[in-house]
């Protein structure tokens, strides 16, 4: 079997094989001398091959954060070096560990099996303090060589070099007592040849987001492979609130006309930004979930405008140095879960977290509504514009509620047709009725057929001129789209109301309107090709045929988190070249089985503190799905270029999003807590520049965030030179059969040079 190889945060002491205290002081030193210059870990051969340390996690070694002193998690497999327990474990166990020193020296020659103890962060602060004192004998250790005439340096190795035995008899005894529910990932050449075989991906009979959307831009050019990385820190209006596709004001400025958001719409420059934005002053660390979702660090955010304008209306308070969330709204100022069960009440069909799990929430606000919406089993892709209210979805997402910054402008939203179980607008300002209705027609694109729409704004309930006017206007509207009023219903104790509209399962209605306005769209039309596709005011037809996406509800939540979709038909090929209901099914048992096994315990993640995910590359959402059952929520990537499964994530009751990874992602700095790409790096590569995508997942991910990679041990390489290049840990690092993981932590470290941006300065 090949060698794994490793690069681990925790440094390694190793020993003399001395038998017992009393010995010759002569032989002692030999031994010291021979541990000074040999490489081999204790129990490993000298000729075997060893783990990789790199030089980061060396510093690492004594510098580490509380949440990684626990090595309970360090991926193990049968080549792995083992862990060393810590000084209080030792001590306790010393006596028993002394009797059986005999077989000891067979045990340090073969091959072993390490299952860390899992208490160890407990002890943290013990390991600290022997990681310092390992230091220190290692310092005696060379001063004892230089003068062999120190006799209080000997007999100070010759202790340490006892109790390092000590240490590792206890450490063989913890190895042998545990059982397997605790190993970590099973690396072994049979799991390792899976793993090949599935993350070889073909598009089988899925088509591509780029191939649908003919208005794509093309590949930028391929990066150069210069291995010099001069990183500087991004100066441009925005400052650390930086989005490089929403804040290019050289392209805003040549706009023809805002009259529709085009200036809020995304307008990538040439090349990603290769710079590092600045964090604001005062950074802190974000605090946990749920207690984030009351209130938050101002000097994370520091805003105070939204405050001062909806102060009132219960949105945002500023309180010392938190911003606070009463969990009200304009339109729930008695609390969202009061409103949210307003809205089943009024209409019990909608079934929060059973029949209805995903869903839109359009012009968000600071995404109150999503973020109580978890205590029901729902998960909501907010989204609204970066505006002068400053910072809502910025918010949203310091506070751990799933938000994208997006406006409903001239282009499609990323998102494929038929995919909402519910679309929901409180007291948002959408002009719906204008142009033929386009903008209503286009979330009618992304609702499910049978699915609601939600609008509690005051036309529902106000007789103002204008409410009125709106009011009648939106009847017509949604009459000739045929959708059907179910229920207007008014909250009498927060003085709102909201009507309720379902979305047609059938073509009838379309077929027998006596004119056609708005008009049905052309057969040619694709209501799954996003990417720079313009709005179009007309309806898609619904389909009928069960065989077809669309034509009939998902299975309740959860069961249609586990199952196929009815309509993933065997006669397709899937992405890994199975058929594809034993392709989805093969892919969930794959990404189980790493994630409990590796991620959850090897890596050394404080998953308590880890709330915001993205899976970069997604295929049919398996690692998130394996991920249901933390509090954390996971947006799931698809790329362009990759075969289109998004609308299956949806199916299964998981969110995301089509991107172009050469172009920035919508969404503010410093939003997620963890980033996981599978085999990305090596796709992108080869269309655009690979530092101009560290750059995006430095600027996206959060001060001591986590990004673990799956790729091919070259792009690894890239990958983790560039992390050390950027001052960032490397936690782990392994490789085998050229196929590696590698996971590293952003630290606070910003470049003390400075890039000017012209095109995002105003």
């Amino acid at each position: 079997m090949a060698q794994g190889k490793y690069s681990r945060v925790d440094g390694k002491k190793s020993s003399c094989s001395a038998a017992t205290i009393v010995v010759i002081v002569g032989v002692c030193l030999v031994g010291v001398w021979m541990f000074m210059s040999s490489s081999a870990a204790p129990g490993q051969s000298q000729n075997q091959t060893l783990p990789r340390v790199t030089e980061s996690n060396q510093k690492a070694s004594t510098k580490v954060s509380s949440q990684f002193e626990d090595n309970s998690g360090d991926l193990s497999t049968d080549d792995s070096v083992k862990d060393e327990v810590n000084q209080e474990n030792t001590q306790e166990n010393t006596t028993e560990a002394e009797t059986n020193t005999v077989d000891e020296s067979k045990s340090n020659s073969e091959d072993t099996t390490s299952t860390p103890d899992s208490n160890d962060s407990e002890n943290s602060n013990s390991e600290s303090k022997e990681s310092e004192n390992s230091s220190g004998n290692e310092n005696s250790n060379s001063g004892e060589n230089e003068n062999s005439n120190s006799s209080e340096n000997e007999n100070s190795n010759s202790d340490t070099n006892e109790n390092e035995k000590t240490e590792e008899k206890v450490e063989e005894k913890q190895t042998e007592e545990s059982s397997s529910d605790n190993k970590t990932e099973d690396l072994t050449a049979a799991t390792q040849s899976e793993i090949l075989k599935e993350t070889t991906v073909q598009n089988g009979a899925f088509s591509t987001q780029a191939d649908e959307s003919a208005s794509e831009k093309k590949s930028q050019k391929p990066s150069s492979n210069s291995n010099g990385y001069n990183w500087k820190t991004c100066n441009s209006t925005a400052g650390p609130d930086y989005i490089p596709c929403l804040d290019n004001y050289e392209a805003i400025r040549h706009l023809h006309g805002r009259s529709h958001y085009e200036h809020r719409e995304r307008h990538c420059p040439a090349e990603s930004p290769t710079c590092l934005v600045p964090l604001p002053e005062g950074y802190k660390k974000t605090l946990k979930w749920p207690r984030s979702r009351e209130q938050i660090w101002y000097s994370n955010v520091p805003h105070t405008k939204l405050a001062a304008v909806k102060g009132h209306q219960n949105w945002v308070k500023v309180d010392g140095e938190y911003l606070t969330f009463p969990g009200g709204g304009t339109q729930f100022k008695n609390g969202a879960l009061h409103y949210i069960d307003f809205i089943q009440n009024s209409h019990p069909d909608i079934a929060w977290g059973k029949r209805t799990r995903v869903i839109l929430d359009v012009g968000c606000g600071v995404a109150s509504f999503g973020g109580y919406l978890f205590e029901r089993d729902v998960v909501a892709m907010s989204f609204a514009p970066k505006d002068e209210h400053e910072a809502q979805v910025q918010f949203a997402l310091e506070r751990g509620i799933p938000a994208i910054s997006a406006v409903m402008g001239t282009i499609r939203l990323p998102f494929p047709s038929k995919i909402f179980d519910v679309v929901h607008c409180a007291r948002c300002r959408v002009p719906w009725h204008i142009e033929g209705g386009k903008l209503l027609l286009e979330l009618n694109r992304v609702l499910r057929p049978g699915g609601y729409f939600v609008w509690s704004a005051t036309p529902v309930y106000q007789n103002k001129p204008e409410d009125v006017e709106i009011w009648e206007a939106m009847s017509k509207l949604t009459k000739a789209m045929c959708w059907e009023l179910v229920v207007v219903n008014n909250d009498k104790l927060n003085e709102v109301g909201a009507a309720i509209y379902r979305k047609p399962t059938s073509n009838e209605c379309y077929e027998s309107r006596q004119q056609n306005d708005p008009p049905l769209c052309e057969s040619k039309d694709d209501p799954d090709a996003i990417w720079n596709v313009q709005l179009q005011a007309c309806i898609h037809k619904v389909p009928v045929d069960e065989s077809v996406r669309g034509a009939k509800w998902p299975e309740m939540w959860p069961q249609r988190l586990e199952s196929p979709p009815s309509w993933l038909k065997s006669s397709d090929v899937g992405v890994y070249g199975k058929p594809a209901p034993e392709d989805f099914t093969a892919d969930y048992e794959h990404w189980k089985r790493i994630v409990s096994k590796s991620y959850l315990k090897g890596l050394g993640i404080d998953w308590s503190s880890v709330r915001n995910v993205m899976d970069m590359r997604s295929i049919y959402g398996g690692f998130a799905a394996a991920l249901k059952d933390l509090k954390i929520w996971v947006m799931n990537v698809v790329p362009l270029d990759s075969p289109d499964t998004l609308p299956l994530i949806y199916e299964r009751g998981l969110f995301g999003i089509y991107h172009n990874w050469c172009e920035s992602f919508s969404t503010y700095p410093r939003s997620y807590d963890l980033l996981h790409a599978d085999h990305l790096f090596s796709d992108v590569k080869k269309r655009c520049k690979l530092q101009g995508l560290m750059a995006e997942v430095d600027r996206i991910l959060r001060p001591e965030g986590k990004l673990i990679v799956r790729d091919n041990v070259e792009t690894i390489t890239e990958i983790e030179n560039m992390a050390k290049s950027m001052n960032w840990n490397v936690r782990m690092s392994y490789n085998k059969d050229n196929e590696g993981m590698l996971c590293v932590e952003k630290t606070l470290w910003r470049p003390t040079e400075v890039e000017i941006l012209p095109y995002a300065t105003e």
